[in-house]
């Protein structure tokens, strides 16, 4: 009852990488539930610093029942001037506790169960829209492009092209190195533009406002993931079909769906959410792009971490603590 154990990053890592698979199913289910109303998702608490306004530190608390059955929560810094020294960017923990007493019973090492739930949200929402792609554009080459980029091929994905863009070279030729592996024709691009020409579009920038333009032409059809939630002009949202992860979640923080909704004054423009996608209940304009906007939801990292953990134990590499708790009786 008193126990606490630790996972660390390598461990999380080694599990992560060989159960993605399995992951796929835990972000699907963890929609499915959110969208039945069997999880709870409090706001997010974000952080800021005066003197770093780029860099913040979130705190995302949820719930998760059923199999699970585990509270928590993620602890997640992004601070993008890591990156000047060859640094992640981002970092972070998860703590869960028991349901039943709230003690807490692990800790895990998160910026990976981050990265891949987040990768994993992206492609279940993708996958439930299309099984082929012919070109894929990533923006951004930092490690969450590279985790979306691993999960669309666990799904089954195999674009005949890969676009890659970022601002710094170096990153871009690095992901276009890791996408050479399983694309035949891997280009790292010069422009926005350019990128702008796959079927799929990842967006996974540290972008603070949005750059890619009002009159910028998407088509019909085109999907994309607007995962860094902050690169496209409000205008974009309000002339397409827009499927966000949770409404109240996503309409805030001035991403770019609450700059559409303050532009249009009100929430039309969203046309449904992941977990109603899965279930057939969202209908499209087929002559509109589609952007997919996942804000991120504190239960995914539940449901992930809760079996990262349970796979840790069965391994033996969970790392007991003894004596964690000071008291474990009243008197």
């Amino acid at each position: 009852m008193f126990e606490f154990e630790v996972v660390p990053g390598t461990v999380v890592a080694a599990i992560l990488k060989t159960n993605r698979g399995q992951v796929l199913d835990l972000v699907r289910n963890a929609y499915l539930w959110h969208e039945r109303k069997q999880t709870i998702n409090p706001d997010s608490y974000f952080l800021r610093f005066p003197d770093k306004p780029e860099a913040r530190i979130i705190a995302l608390p949820a719930y998760v029942g059923g199999t699970v059955d585990k509270a928590g929560i993620k602890w997640i810094s992004s601070f993008p001037r890591n990156i000047n020294q060859g640094v992640p960017r981002a970092s972070a923990v998860l703590l869960l506790n028991d349901y039943a007493t709230g003690h807490p019973v692990a800790c895990l090492e998160a910026a990976g169960i981050s990265a891949a739930r987040t990768a994993a949200s992206a492609v279940v929402a993708t996958a439930a829209l299309t099984n082929h792609v012919s070109r894929i554009s990533l923006v951004g080459a930092g490690v969450i492009a590279r985790t979306v980029l691993d999960y669309l091929l666990e799904t089954g994905f195999r674009p005949t092209h890969l676009d890659v863009y970022d601002l710094e070279s170096r990153s871009a030729e690095h992901l276009a190195r890791h996408a050479r592996i399983h694309v035949d024709h891997v280009s790292v691009v010069p422009t926005i533009d350019d990128a702008l020409r796959g079927d799929v579009v990842v967006f996974a920038t540290t972008a603070a406002s949005p750059y890619v333009g009002a009159a910028t032409p998407l088509r019909a059809g085109q999907i994309l993931l607007n995962i860094s939630l902050r690169d496209l002009a409000p205008e974009l949202l309000l002339d397409a079909n827009n499927i966000v992860d949770d409404v109240e979640h996503c309409l805030k923080a001035q991403t770019s769906p609450h700059l559409a909704e303050q532009l249009s004054g009100g929430r039309d423009f969203i046309t449904g959410t992941i977990g109603g996608l899965l279930l057939g209940q969202v209908t499209l304009d087929q002559d509109r792009p589609l952007i997919i906007s996942p804000f991120g939801l504190g239960v995914l990292d539940i449901a992930v971490g809760h079996y990262v953990l349970e796979q840790a134990r069965g391994q033996g590499q969970a790392i007991v603590i003894p004596d964690f708790f000071g008291e474990t009786t009243r008197w």
